[in-house]
């Protein structure tokens, strides 16, 4: 029995009901190392049965195969419903009156178990569903009815849902929760129609940062190319069907997923997931010129790792890589929300701290050099000590180029002055 069990609501830890012994180690492989989650893996109907005697809480869904040696007939997806679970089938086959039956029995989705790449989307389905609970949906309708049976739907997969009875009242909606992803409005409203309200999200978020479903009868010629000419993403017609539904708005929400991972790749660093150089540079041109303005008074530190060079030669380039890592989570924690870091390059890392005095830099910069030295790193049970050089500068200079020449300037002197120390930059220490 596979079984890597935490607490569901925090770890996320799904059962795994399937009495192929190499299926189920497939899926378990899968759901760790591509989404982090725990798995309790078992093949008959009793195992269940004793998982479940024992805090079934910890399951936030569960994969379930339809025939078990001790319970052909699909016993098991009611066992687990009945515990609040939400059920995801796996079954060899599927026909018109089993499609019915699933639906009937409101699972969130099911699969036929005929090659690899079915495994793979269970497992990313699953993966979804964990997503999920970090996504806002907006239903809007001016029924209550409509309105609460859409929002039950997208319950059971787990989005977090907001509803609005208008189009204004979406608007509103809209101000206060400015995350929202996706949007599903329907067209005919009083007041503001459907067509309206998604001509005025437009006016504020593009196509890539919200997504809108449009949804109207079908019967009318033309509607659904007029909604998304005038700015949805995506369209249904009433009434629909629940898969239909479910799949268009999971495929908006991995398509905004998939936006903005791409945005992530083209401006944080590949390994730390702090800013890289370049988006980086352009903030920070951004801070310097609003200083020059005497917006604000302008901290910058260039932070460099000790003896990172003998790390990677003690121990590999692989535990170099994660103590970068855990000098930029540090970095992270420690600064300030209003403060902003990313890598230089290598081993260093820059930090720019708005300062409502002079004084605050050398805090700022030397609260960041305390953390790293407390990090605890360790690798293969052995604890690895971190410590930074941190040069900083508050002159601005002439430039931005100018305040990171300057700090690195006085991370040489952090050097020469034994490591694990904050310098600040001075126009007499330049000149000798």
């Amino acid at each position: 029995m596979e079984s890597n069990a935490g607490n569901g609501a925090e770890t996320g830890t799904v059962l795994v009901v399937e009495d192929s012994r190499a299926l189920r180690g497939l899926l378990t492989s899968y759901l760790g190392d591509w989404y982090g989650l725990n798995v309790v893996g078992v093949g008959t109907l009793a195992e269940t049965e004793a998982q479940l005697a024992w805090e079934p809480g910890r399951f936030f869904c569960a994969a379930l195969d339809l025939n078990l040696p001790d319970a052909p007939n699909g016993g098991v997806v009611d066992l687990v419903q009945s515990h609040g679970i939400p059920a995801i089938v796996l079954t060899g086959f599927v026909d018109p009156a089993l499609r019915e039956a699933m639906l009937a029995k409101q699972v969130l989705d099911y699969f036929i178990k005929r090659n690899l790449s079915d495994i793979e989307q269970v497992a990313h389905t699953i993966g979804r569903l964990w997503r999920n609970r970090q996504i806002k949906v907006m239903v809007v309708d001016d029924s209550r009815s409509f309105r609460g049976y859409v929002q039950s739907l997208l319950n059971s997969h787990r989005y977090q849902i907001l509803a609005a009875g208008s189009g204004q009242e979406a608007l509103d909606l809209l101000a206060a929760h400015p995350d929202t992803s996706l949007v599903i409005t329907d067209v005919n409203m009083p007041g503001m129609t459907g067509l309206e309200l998604i001509e005025t999200i437009r006016r504020q978020y593009r196509r890539e940062d919200l997504a809108v479903i449009g949804m109207s009868d079908a019967s009318k010629p033309g509607l659904s190319a007029l909604m998304l000419k005038t700015g949805a993403n995506d369209f249904i017609a009433k009434p629909f069907q629940v898969e239909e539904l479910l799949c268009r708005v999971n495929q908006n929400a991995d398509m905004m997923d998939y936006v903005r991972r791409l945005r992530e790749a083209a401006t944080c660093d590949f390994l730390t997931g702090l800013l890289n150089r370049r988006q980086l540079l352009e903030v920070g041109e951004k801070l310097h010129a609003n200083a020059r303005r005497g917006h604000f008074l302008l901290g910058l530190g260039m932070v460099d790792a000790d003896y990172f060079k003998r790390i990677n030669d003690q121990y590999g380039h692989l535990v170099g890589d994660e103590a970068l890592k855990a000098i930029a989570s540090a970095l992270h924690k420690t600064l300030r929300a209003s403060d902003v870091v990313g890598r230089y390059g290598g081993e260093e890392f820059v930090c720019m701290a708005v300062l409502q005095s002079e004084i605050d830099a050398e805090r700022v910069f030397d609260r960041a050099c305390a953390a790293i030295s407390k990090v605890g790193f360790k690798s293969g049970g052995r604890e690895i000590p971190l410590t930074v050089s941190i040069g900083f500068t508050t002159e601005l200079g002439a430039s931005l180029n100018e305040m990171v020449e300057r700090a690195d300037s006085a991370v040489y002197q952090a050097k020469a002055q034994g490591r694990n120390r904050v310098v600040r930059w001075s126009m007499a220490d330049s000149d000798r």
